[in-house]
């Protein structure tokens, strides 16, 4: 009995050791291409980091990365079951990564930079683990494109449509209340007052801090694909809607109060009251297009 049972242990412990050598193994080269990672981006994070700090447009850009971690950590015993079947495209992926890097140093474009990031994280996903861990952590990659500041060129594109629309709904709404304005533009003449609607005032910031906040939103609070992209579209009205309010508002403060009280403290603070309403009108939003897509789901089974 006592060889037998020396044999046992014997053919049991290669095995065992074998498991626990992968393991060490694996956990090694996460080290090692985490070491790589921070030493290829060490500057690149850190200025991006700045700039969610000083730019108030992308203060969002702090929450993004917290809540992809999150995602990947509550899924994680799907995701660590799933085969691992690596897949060689990865490698196209990583060159293709690192040649988007050096074009944007080269360039000092930052934003082909820091999305070479993102792209790198998914090239390594798809070398080591494969497409099936990647199609399940697709959702928390995606979302990591809302902490990357968009181009400049890009940035003023959508901004100046929107100081448009917001002027001129501002306009219209002041102008429903029995205040005279005038419009020239992006700039609203009232009778003890001026109002320009700067770039800051165009309403992008909202937009863009909103529609994360729509995104995390819908990810916890909606279970249905269709009624998230809705909710998540539907940031882009709300948060038109709701800059024009502000500017209606500073210019109603302007005009019966004072001119000077419509500045400063006011203006800073009307912002995070707007921000509330927006938030507010984003879960009435929610409650009617669950509303209606439950009509919908029952008008649909009953004509099946």
């Amino acid at each position: 009995m006592t060889p037998m049972n020396h044999v046992e242990a014997s053919e049991t412990q290669p095995s065992v050791s074998g498991k626990a050598f992968r393991e060490r193994t694996g956990w090694l080269q996460i080290g090692l291409v985490a070491a790589l990672i921070c030493a290829l981006y060490y500057d690149i994070l850190g200025r991006l980091v700045l700039e969610w700090w000083n730019n108030p447009n992308f203060s969002h850009g702090f929450l993004v990365p917290l809540f992809s971690a999150f995602l990947v950590w509550q899924n994680r015993k799907r995701i660590w079951v799933l085969d691992r079947k690596p897949t060689w495209f990865g490698i196209v992926v990583v060159a293709g990564a690192m040649a988007t890097l050096i074009v944007g140093e080269l360039g000092a474009e930052f934003f082909l930079s820091r999305v070479s990031l993102l792209f790198l994280l998914a090239g390594l996903v798809l070398s080591f683990l494969g497409w099936r861990h990647f199609r399940a952590m697709l959702f928390a990659w995606a979302f990591l494109f809302f902490m990357v500041p968009i181009p400049v060129i890009i940035f003023n594109q959508i901004a100046f449509p929107l100081q448009f629309m917001a002027a001129k709904l501002a306009s219209s709404l002041l102008t429903l209340w029995g205040i005279p304005v005038l419009r020239e533009g992006n700039i609203l003449v009232l009778p003890t007052l001026t109002l320009e609607v700067a770039e800051a005032c165009s309403g992008i910031r909202s937009l863009m801090s909103l529609g994360a906040l729509a995104v995390i939103y819908g990810y916890f609070l909606e279970k249905r694909t269709i009624p998230r992209v809705l909710l998540g579209l539907s940031a882009i009205p709300v948060a038109i809607a709701a800059n024009a309010l502000r500017i209606m508002g500073t210019g109603m403060l302007g005009y019966y109060w004072n001119p000077d009280k419509a500045e400063g403290f006011f203006h800073e603070f009307s912002g995070w009251v707007i921000f509330v309403a927006s938030l507010l009108l984003l879960f009435a939003i929610h409650a009617v297009i669950r509303r209606v897509w439950k009509m919908a789901t029952s008008a649909w089974r009953a004509k099946a």
